[in-house]
């Protein structure tokens, strides 16, 4: 039976590990803004240069070299953007997922806890329902564990994928600007 000591120990650390989790979701946030800030800043004293570069051509054929040497730079740098987007939603989702284990672990040592003290109390007899429930708990610590590995597995693929399909719209653009 749980006393009100733990109870309230259970609900302290769930809202302590709450306000961590939004903490760590606010900490994504702020960096999301921030690069979007950095990168509007680049992209108007880019855009600035460019006009004036472009404004300055002398004819057709110097105005379209001109976009074309436009193109690949703005190629690596959304490129560059959209890693750098991914390197904060995965950092960011990492620390949540970290947490979460954690919690999960505590959770489980505690329950753990909880069926080895009825079980100690259990009267004679009931040790098969004892070792039911402690084969429902080592199952279900499996399957969480596999569902954990799963989605590690998951994430580095769509890293990868990332990777290759960025290396090759940079090597295209890069191609493209060169036959020019």
């Amino acid at each position: 039976m749980l006393t009100a000591e733990q109870i309230m120990a259970s609900h302290k650390a769930t809202v302590e590990t709450l306000f961590g989790l939004t903490s760590k979701a606010f900490e994504g946030v702020e960096k999301l803004v921030e690069l979007n800030v950095q990168a509007s800043k680049a992209a108007l004293a880019e855009t600035a240069n460019h006009t004036q570069t472009l404004l300055g051509a002398k004819d057709a054929q110097e105005l379209l070299a001109l976009q074309a040497s436009l193109m690949q730079p703005l190629a690596e740098k959304t490129a560059a953007y959209s890693r750098h987007l991914y390197d904060i939603a995965t950092g960011t989702g990492a620390e949540v997922g970290k947490a979460f284990e954690g919690q999960a672990a505590e959770a489980q040592a505690k329950f753990m806890g909880l069926v080895d003290s009825a079980a100690k109390n259990a009267p004679a007899g009931s040790e098969s329902a004892v070792a039911v429930m402690k084969g429902a708990v080592a199952a279900a610590t499996n399957a969480f564990e596999s569902v954990q590995k799963a989605v590690k597995q998951a994430s580095e693929m769509a890293e990868a994928n990332l990777t290759a399909v960025t290396n090759t719209a940079v090597n295209a653009t890069k191609t493209a600007s060169k036959k020019r």
